[in-house]
């Protein structure tokens, strides 16, 4: 991500929407789908995120139009994680 992140910016005011998905022993039930937590712009969906528990960021995803190269449709949890690190340098 390092050269990608010199070069581009991230519109953080961009429409997304916190998904979260069901679960069973805090694992995600992948005969389910996931349901929608809240909506807002990619920042407050960021900060939402990053206010639940690192041991259940696994159950939750983030969907919003894409903004290659550093946003996809569907950002995993990890992803999340790097663009909120990153998100005073974008």
């Amino acid at each position: 991500m390092g050269d990608a992140v010199a070069g581009s910016k991230v519109d953080f005011g961009a429409l997304a929407v916190l998904h979260k998905w069901p679960s069973l022993a805090n694992q995600r039930r992948p005969d389910r789908e996931s349901y929608r937590i809240s909506e807002g712009t990619l920042d407050e969906c960021i900060s939402a995120f990053m206010e639940k528990p690192a041991t259940t960021r696994h159950l939750y995803e983030i969907r919003t139009a894409p903004q290659p190269p550093l946003v996809t449709e569907i950002l995993s949890p990890e992803h999340v994680i790097e663009l909120s690190r990153l998100r005073e340098f974008l």
